[in-house]
């Protein structure tokens, strides 16, 4: 295997069973949703703040006036995107919420379609048909019984608007080529301070010191760290393995879900989440379906 693929693949694997785990240590802070993301910008600014500085991204001239306000933009976007996700979680579970936020590629095609004219194919509507099958599913379904019936379905659309600020972001950050992704990470979380700061402490600060380290890890690890190993992994893969190893994600955190909090899928909600996945598979790997040549005898 080439150098650069299988470290490219050990750090897509390490970014993504990172990324799994964030539920888990959102419930476990024991704080609200909005003081859980003020902390993790703060900590995660101070991690790229000291990686920017080390990588040289505070040279003159690196980012341009109408660049940085696109970066603010995108920092809006995920900052709204992690609220609503971490909301998600205690309304429907990590396992749910999870897997209703793996609709993003829908969110883009949605997003690409209405704003950017981007061609929406016959094959991408059959996708975009078996996610919202696999929806219904996990609506139909009947909550666990940690859940509330009116909770459930807020949880729900809450993890749907987060995937949409997730596409939104995505989007953006598209037209920040040639921006180190690591500032542009910085840009976003400093955002979210400035955001959050008039909103975030109304309760206090946490009084338990486990407490603070989960919420060090998420702003040093979650958001430093991975940011550092995700981007270094798409730099490093073809396109069709960075997609490949994306899934990795939803796995991990079904996992963590299950192990931490004993929460286990019901037969409706797996047939839904498979379905959401294969689909989301099909979308970023352009799967389709070639019509078997006939041959005329001559």
């Amino acid at each position: 295997m080439d150098k650069d693929i299988k470290t490219g693949s050990l750090e897509m694997t390490a970014a993504m069973l990172i990324s799994g785990t964030v539920g888990w240590f959102v419930l476990m802070s024991g704080q609200p949703v909005v003081n859980v993301v003020f902390w993790r910008c703060l900590f995660g600014a101070l991690t790229l703040l000291a990686i920017c500085g080390a990588l040289g991204h505070f040279r003159r001239g690196i980012i341009t006036r109408r660049l940085l306000g696109l970066a603010v933009l995108g920092g809006v976007a995920i900052v709204v995107n992690w609220l609503l996700l971490f909301g998600a979680y205690s309304r429907a579970s990590i396992s749910i919420s999870t897997m209703v936020y793996n609709t993003q590629p829908f969110m883009l095609l949605a997003i690409g379609g209405l704003f950017f004219k981007e061609k929406i194919t016959a094959t991408k509507l059959f996708w975009l048909g078996v996610a919202f099958a696999g929806m219904i599913a996990i609506v139909e379904a009947k909550p666990p019984g940690d859940f509330t019936g009116g909770d459930y379905l807020t949880g729900i659309a809450m993890a749907l608007a987060a995937a949409f600020f997730y596409a939104l972001a995505a989007m953006v950050a598209k037209q920040l080529k040639g921006v180190p992704p690591h500032l542009i990470a910085l840009i976003q979380v400093v955002t979210g301070l400035l955001m959050l700061a008039p909103l975030a402490g109304g309760s206090g600060l946490p009084a338990e010191p486990v407490q603070w380290a989960l919420l060090i890890a998420m702003g040093a690890i979650h958001t430093g760290l991975m940011y550092v190993l995700l981007y270094g992994a798409i730099q490093k893969l073809p396109t069709h393995l960075t997609g490949a190893l994306s899934f990795i994600y939803p796995v991990a955190a079904l996992a963590v879900d299950r192990i931490a909090f004993g929460h286990q899928l019901q037969a409706m909600q797996l047939v839904g989440s498979v379905a959401i996945l294969i689909a989301a598979a099909g979308m970023t790997f352009g799967w389709t379906w070639s019509r078997p040549v006939r041959h005329q005898a001559s």
